[in-house]
C-alpha cells in the first residue's frame, strides 16, 4: 500500500496544483465572433493571465457590464481616470496621440470598399459598413475610478464601451497573453 501512495502522489500533487492555477492564475478563452478582427478571430483559442497588471491597449476579457452572463475579448484603451478621445480616426488619451497599428489593415480596407468583402458573411454588417463614414465614431469619455473603456478592434460591429459602458475591474478576468488555437496560429502577447 505503501509504494502505491508513493507512485501516485506525484500525480495527485500535479493534477492539485493544474487545478489551482486554472482557478487562480490561468483561464482558457475562446474567441466567438468578429469584434477582435484582424487582431483575433472567431474559434480562436486564448490564454488569460488572472494575475498580471492592466495597462493601455492590452487585450482582456471581461463580463459584459449589461449582460454579466457574456464574457467577451476587447482591447483596454482607457484606464481609470484618463480623458479618451477619438476624433477622425485619430486616438487621444490625456492630450497624447496614440498609434494603433492593429487597426491599419482595416482601416485600408475600410478606405478601398468600406469592408464589404469582410463582411461578406453578414449582410446587417456590409449596409452598416457601407453607411458609416469613419472607421471609428467620434467621442470624448472621462474613464471613472476602478473602470476601463473598452473596444473591439473592428470598431464598425464591436458592442463596447461605446454600447454597454465602463467595464468595473471587477468583471474582468484577466489578460490575454497567449493564442494557442490553431497551432499554425500560435502567438505571445
Amino acid at each position: 500500500m505503501n509504494n502505491k501512495i508513493k507512485e501516485w502522489l506525484p500525480v495527485v500533487i500535479i493534477i492539485a496544483l493544474i487545478f489551482l492555477a486554472r482557478i487562480f492564475v490561468f483561464s482558457p478563452v475562446k474567441v466567438e465572433g468578429h469584434s477582435m478582427d484582424p487582431t483575433l478571430h472567431d474559434n480562436q483559442r486564448l490564454i488569460t493571465s488572472k494575475l498580471s497588471d492592466l495597462d493601455r491597449q492590452d487585450i482582456i476579457t471581461t463580463k459584459e457590464p449589461d449582460n454579466q452572463s457574456l464574457y467577451v475579448v476587447k482591447r483596454i484603451i482607457g484606464l481609470p481616470g484618463d480623458q479618451v478621445e477619438m476624433k477622425n480616426n485619430v486616438l487621444t488619451i490625456n492630450g497624447k496621440t496614440y498609434d494603433e497599428p492593429y487597426l491599419d489593415e482595416f482601416k485600408e480596407q475600410f478606405k478601398k470598399d468600406a469592408l464589404a468583402d469582410e463582411y461578406s458573411y453578414n449582410s446587417a454588417f456590409q449596409e452598416q459598413a457601407e453607411n458609416a463614414t469613419s472607421f471609428t465614431d467620434d467621442f470624448s469619455v472621462t474613464v471613472p475610478t476602478d473602470q476601463y473603456f473598452v473596444l473591439g478592434d473592428n470598431r464598425l460591429i464591436s458592442k463596447d464601451s461605446r454600447i454597454f459602458g465602463f467595464v468595473d475591474h471587477s468583471l474582468i478576468q484577466g489578460k490575454v497573453i497567449l493564442r494557442f488555437w490553431p497551432l499554425n496560429e500560435f502567438k505571445l502577447f
